[in-house]
């Protein structure tokens, strides 16, 4: 019996009870609208200059707003985003599209080398499994960098 239990493989495990109805979610049309609900509610502006922070915005179909999922909380110049933990939430919600977000404490709103690797790494591994990456906004105090209306997503 015993022997038993140690071979049960572990499991994460989701209960589905939507508290807002899908009608009165957050809408997504464009970068702005992620940008401003990211930065109204998802953001603390008291430590937006501090460190680096690493979202998701998970959507519907409809691109109404299932929920926002913390990844990762770094240091002042990364934060280390895992490609597993981003895809998991994503199926775990039963989103079929994600926007994908982190702040630069610089003030910076342009993408390293690092986070355009990261981004393509992600929407290669989302596409495996028919979950639609429709942007990367990085945010700043002041402002955003949309991935999507730079032209930077190969979709």
């Amino acid at each position: 019996m015993e022997g038993q239990r140690l071979l049960q493989v572990s499991e994460v495990k989701l209960t589905y009870q939507p508290k807002v109805k899908a009608s009165e979610r957050y809408y997504i049309a464009h970068s702005e609208d992620a940008y401003k609900l990211l930065k109204e509610h998802c953001y603390d502006e008291s430590t937006l200059q501090y460190k680096e922070y690493f979202k998701v915005i998970l959507l519907n179909q409809s691109k109404r707003v299932l929920g926002v999922t913390n990844i990762s909380e770094g240091g002042i110049t990364e934060t280390s985003a895992d490609v597993r933990l981003i895809l998991q939430a994503a199926l775990l919600a039963n989103a079929p599209a994600i926007i994908l977000s982190h702040n630069h404490p610089s003030g910076n709103i342009f993408p390293s080398g690092i986070d355009k690797d990261l981004t393509r790494r992600i929407i290669e591994a989302a596409k495996l499994m028919d979950i639609q990456v429709l942007d990367h906004i990085i945010i700043t105090s002041d402002t955003y960098y949309s991935f999507t209306d730079e032209g930077m997503l190969n979709r």
